[in-house]
């Protein structure tokens, strides 16, 4: 029984340097430029736009209401869901119309020119278009200035992707 545990250990030990040097090796490999660019739309585990909330819900009921599985669409490579069967058709319609404004990035970030994630509670309908954050506190500061971070955001989008 010692001889298979010391037999263990050095395996661990050839294997620990030649895996080092594979990490290393692939952190400093150059990152092709597609790869360098972040997705369009921000989702997150499952494929989902704004954590499976429905986005036509926050004009028609002016609140963040959880999306039903059973009323998934599939846009611009996420996955969206609705709470009901004539929400996904309005927005099957005109996406465009209902989709927060930079892919679902915190709007507040994108104004400073980098992206973050968003709460989907942390959300504002400033006219005709939704604009998330990442959290409400960082939602008072994007309201303090609002149509100044709006303008800025504007034209930091879509470049902000990029790396």
């Amino acid at each position: 029984m010692v001889t298979k545990q010391r037999r263990r250990r050095r395996a661990r030990f050839v294997l620990g340097p030649s895996l080092v040097a594979c990490v290393v090796a692939g952190a400093l490999a150059p990152i092709p430029a597609a790869a360098a660019e972040k997705d369009p739309v921000f989702a997150t585990r499952g494929n989902l736009a704004i954590r499976g909330y429905d986005p036509v819900a926050y004009f028609t009921e002016r609140e963040a209401v959880k999306g039903r599985k059973e009323f998934t669409l599939g846009w611009q490579g996420a996955d969206w869901r609705f709470a009901s069967e004539e929400n996904r058709g309005l927005f099957a319609d005109d996406p465009e119309k209902y989709a927060p404004q930079y892919g679902g990035y915190c709007a507040w970030a994108v104004s400073r020119n980098y992206t973050a994630p968003t709460d989907p509670d942390a959300f504002t309908v400033v006219g005709d278009k939704l604009y998330l954050n990442y959290n409400r506190k960082i939602m008072e500061q994007w309201l303090e200035d609002r149509d100044a971070n709006i303008e800025s955001a504007d034209s930091n989008w879509p470049t902000v992707l990029k790396e």
